[in-house]
């Protein structure tokens, strides 16, 4: 979590990407392994990104997937819309702010892709 946080404020596109983003994102995996995170959120506002295990409380949105769908959305394996389109991806909350972020939120893969994560 502190290294994808880390990547993420220190990625001056990113930065730029979400400086003016104020969104908070609950994120629940309905089958992680044992000692996997099964919940996180990831939050941005005032131009930085804060990445925490455990549950956020008032998030914008929450994002519920299954192990799976979870790392192949991470890898870029798989398209996060393709994933919701099929039902393997489920979201509540505020969709508009969801939405009208899609761009920052994109980004995010990138970041992803050049961390040594242990799935």
């Amino acid at each position: 979590m502190a290294a994808v946080e880390e990547a993420m404020n220190n990625d001056s596109d990113f930065g730029q990407a979400i400086a003016d983003v104020d969104l908070s994102m609950q994120f629940n995996v309905t089958d992680a392994p044992e000692g996997a995170t099964a919940d996180y959120s990831i939050a941005f506002a005032d131009g930085k990104a804060t990445v925490a295990s455990g549950e956020l409380e008032g998030a914008d949105v929450s994002i519920t997937n299954d192990y799976e769908t979870a790392v192949g959305v991470s890898k870029g394996d798989m398209n996060t819309q393709m994933a919701f389109m099929t039902g393997k991806l489920k979201v509540a909350g505020n969709m508009g702010k969801l939405m009208m972020n899609q761009g920052p939120l994109n980004k995010i893969g990138t970041i992803f892709a050049d961390l040594d994560i242990d799935y």
